[in-house]
């Protein structure tokens, strides 16, 4: 693992161990929340946006941001202007099934971000590899980030060609879209790690699903991983693009393993069903699956999911009907902070962790 940590440390100059990331998820992850992870020195990725042409005006702004950030000295990136050399210190993410390769190509390589994370190609497509060979073709730089939520899958991605330079471990606790079938991550990790050693595979791996505080990141360490994905954790932060509503409720719930639940239904509700079939999403549980647990017809539930919609705020709560995905981590969330905080704040946390861990050997 050392090795591994040197090389994303000779990659990505202006990170600090230990590494936090930024998820990319699809509406939240806007330019400034990623930009802030970055400059907190974790790796912050924008999501994928509503539409494949959100993609070019999102990382203008956030080479906009960056370059403020970088003029005013309030950055914590150990980089200079001159190294840049006109890439950016952030990646982008993007759900291969539904995005949109022409359009995103031209804008990763007029920006040429730190790195592009790839999740859910098209199955008996040769996606992944046509995604992959158009990166490395106009942003050779851009290291390639692989998300997968089992054995098998990151073995397949680890024996391509070429494969990626970083595989993304999701563990069932993640919010959002995921494995419905799956493992957390204490397993899945070193499990990962140990196929990899046996096939004389070297990949450097990090830790998604259900880290929401440094004892997560710890954790994620512990198990052989380079470094931990925060996602729900974000969405309490200030530059989160997310409704007030929403971010209530992510700290409103606890005890993350009864109060959120793996379903497709909101996907069904928002008439958004081109998820392949071995998907599904985490979410808080709310009126809109206890309807559906309670044998109401779908008709109804859909109609009243609807009518949410149009209520703002006041969609979303305990009885509310509005999607909520968040992880198993929600109860150890506690107030929105800024981004950067969150990320210093778990870094020392995890230090401390990892140290207690030792001392009680």
């Amino acid at each position: 693992m050392a090795s591994s940590i040197k090389l994303l440390k000779s990659t990505y100059r202006w990170i600090s161990t230990p590494l936090i990331v930024g998820a990319p998820m699809r509406v939240f992850s806007c330019p400034e929340l990623a930009t802030a992870v970055s400059s907190a020195g974790g790796i912050g990725f924008i999501g994928p946006g509503k539409t494949p042409e959100d993609l070019e005006t999102a990382l203008q702004k956030a080479r906009k941001l960056l370059e403020k950030r970088l003029q005013s000295q309030q950055s914590g990136l150990r980089i200079i202007s001159a190294d840049l050399e006109g890439a950016l210190p952030i990646g982008v993410g993007f759900q291969i099934f539904d995005a949109n390769f022409e359009v995103a190509l031209p804008s990763i390589a007029k920006h040429r971000p730190a790195a592009v994370w790839l999740f859910v190609p098209e199955e008996d497509t040769d996606d992944l590899s046509v995604w992959m060979k158009g990166i490395r073709e106009v942003a050779p730089k851009t290291q390639i980030w692989l998300q997968v939520g089992s054995v098998h899958d990151a073995m397949e991605a680890a024996r391509l060609s070429t494969p990626p330079d970083v595989l993304v471990l999701q563990g069932i606790d993640a919010g959002g879209h995921g494995l419905a079938k799956g493992a957390g991550i204490v397993s899945l990790v070193p499990e990962v790690k140990d196929a990899l050693k046996a096939a004389g595979l070297d990949i450097p791996v990090v830790a998604a699903g259900g880290i929401a505080d440094g004892r997560g990141v710890a954790a994620a360490l512990s198990s052989g991983a380079v470094g931990a994905v925060m996602g729900t954790r974000f969405l309490a932060s200030e530059e989160a693009e997310i409704a007030t509503g929403y971010q209530n409720q992510i700290l409103r719930a606890h005890d993350g393993g009864q109060s959120t639940v793996r379903t497709p239904l909101f996907d069904a509700l928002a008439g958004r069903n081109n998820w392949p079939p071995q998907f599904d999403g985490r979410s808080i549980v709310n009126g809109s699956t206890k309807d559906a647990d309670a044998g109401v017809p779908f008709e109804e539930n859909q109609a009243k999911f609807k009518e949410a919609l149009k209520q703002g705020d006041k969609g979303w709560g305990e009885d509310g009907r509005l999607t909520t995905y968040a992880g198993t981590g929600i109860g150890l969330i506690h107030e929105v902070r800024a981004a950067e905080d969150i990320v210093h704040e778990a870094r020392e946390s995890a230090r401390t962790a990892i140290k207690e861990a030792i001392e009680m050997m």
